[in-house]
């Protein structure tokens, strides 16, 4: 009866010692998985406002809008450009001195600024551009943009970016990149620009332009 008595004395103990030690541990997770967004938006003033525009609505379509993108997919491009995975010498310059801890937080700090809209500008072009997105080119195999960037072009968290709004001659640029082998960093989208040609490329991307 006493070995029982010590047995259940025992299994109490580890039960409730388990939890507590559990509970505790979390909150540090947590904060220390937090990004910081004040640190964020000082380090985006300092570093990416003169390209990206203040709050991430970048004025000059040579260079992509930032805002309401998805942070996981700004850490992984600003990554990808340290470590060379994607090639632009600029971008590389700024990633190299960035830290993982700061990529997070000026991704977590753009994402929550508001995305203001774009406008779709080739009217000879919108509807081919709309048929591209929506329904791909069946008989070259190129799929639907929409069923991986979504129907309003909002993207899918963690794995598609947000394509709403952007200015079509950066879209026009990166998949004419992804086509020619200069941007290697997404395989998928290397198979799906190569099949395209520069009139496609042109129309889906102007029709991105006015998605919202």
């Amino acid at each position: 009866m006493k070995l029982i008595a010590h047995l259940l004395l025992a299994a109490s103990f580890a039960a409730f010692s388990a939890p507590s030690f559990a509970q505790d541990a979390k909150p540090e997770a947590a904060k220390a998985a937090k990004p910081d967004l004040v640190k964020g938006e000082a380090s985006y003033t300092a570093v990416c406002a003169a390209c990206h525009g203040a709050d991430g609505n970048a004025g000059s379509p040579a260079y992509p809008k930032l805002s309401q993108q998805h942070p996981e997919y700004l850490v992984k491009q600003l990554q990808e450009f340290k470590s060379d995975k994607r090639n632009n010498a600029v971008m590389k310059g700024f990633a190299s001195a960035l830290s993982d801890e700061d990529m997070k937080n000026i991704a977590y700090w753009v994402t929550s600024q508001k995305a203001k809209p774009g406008f779709a500008k080739d009217k000879a072009l919108v509807s081919l551009g709309e048929r591209i997105y929506r329904g791909g080119i069946a008989d070259r195999q190129v799929p639907a943009c929409a069923g991986c960037h979504s129907p309003n072009g909002a993207g899918i968290p963690a794995q598609y970016p947000r394509l709403s709004g952007q200015h079509a001659d950066y879209s026009v640029a990166q998949l004419v990149a992804f086509r020619d082998g200069v941007r290697k960093n997404s395989l998928q989208m290397t198979q799906v620009a190569a099949k395209m040609n520069d009139r496609e490329i042109k129309a889906v991307a102007d029709y991105i332009a006015g998605l919202r």
